[in-house]
């Protein structure tokens, strides 16, 4: 599944390209969710929030959706007035982190989520994330920044213990290090872009697509495509290079390029 919109950015001659793409892999169940979701009096404000549930059956696929919920919730509330994009941030992962754990009482699974959650306001960009969903900043084809896993081989590679091959053929690779609805308070990082320009793309992604590429070639991918023909383009890769073990699969890209006249 995949859409495409488009914006102009305010006091600037660019234009936004996004699209959401998803795939259940060879699972029985997709319990990853994303969404493009738009203020509704701020023209210009974008929202986009990407969840890989966890928990047993259609456990993980409600602690996404509660996810979901309320990166919508918030977005809908927010007032320029009176928040910052940082703040709108930590309260969708407060309030998703809340609501996933009051689920835990009135439900027999044991729900978790991962959550990366990125914001256009104003001109610039900001994102927060928790577990091993990531977001990957590109300037054309250069690497600006990838976040970093909470996992288990995610740390050992930052303690040089593991190198990138090595993790991607860990047995405990999935097991994570933080998330939405645990016992502990989440592991939230936040980053941001004050000016994005034309060139500037931003890719959102689950590890069921991330584990098959390496930075550059994403970065070729959504450099040399639209932001519908590259969302395509890697679940297309994703699924092949899976094999039959797939796991679900979901992205989003952000694409900004010189606006036509």
């Amino acid at each position: 599944m995949s859409n495409l919109i488009a914006v102009l950015l305010f006091c600037m001659r660019v234009s936004v390209e996004t699209s959401v793409a998803r795939h259940t892999g060879d699972r029985k169940e997709q319990q990853d969710r994303v969404a493009i979701l738009t203020h509704p009096s701020h023209p210009g404000t974008l929202l986009v929030a990407l969840a890989d549930g966890m928990g047993g059956y259609s456990g993980g696929a409600m602690a996404a959706e509660q996810t979901i919920l309320a990166a919508q919730q918030n977005l809908e509330a927010f007032s320029p007035a009176t928040e910052q994009p940082g703040q709108l941030l930590s309260a969708v992962v407060r309030d998703a982190h809340s609501a996933i754990r009051l689920s835990r009482f009135t439900s027999e699974q044991d729900p978790h989520s991962t959550i990366v959650a990125f914001m256009l306001y104003r001109g610039g960009a900001y994102w927060a994330h928790c577990g091993d969903s990531r977001l990957y900043h590109f300037r054309n084809r250069r690497t600006m920044l990838r976040t970093r896993d909470h996992s288990l081989v995610g740390e050992l590679q930052r303690r040089g213990k593991l190198t990138a091959q090595e993790a991607l053929q860990h047995p405990q690779r999935n097991v994570l290090v933080s998330c939405l609805g645990g016992d502990r308070t989440p592991l939230v990082e936040q980053g941001s872009c004050d000016k994005v320009t034309a060139g500037d793309h931003f890719l959102l992604c689950s590890d069921g697509l991330w584990g098959f590429f390496s930075d550059e070639e994403l970065a070729d991918t959504l450099a040399s495509l639209s932001a519908s023909e590259a969302a395509q383009r890697l679940l297309e890769l994703a699924r092949k290079r899976s094999q039959g073990n797939g796991d679900n699969i979901s992205l989003a890209i952000v694409k900004f390029v010189a606006a036509k006249d």
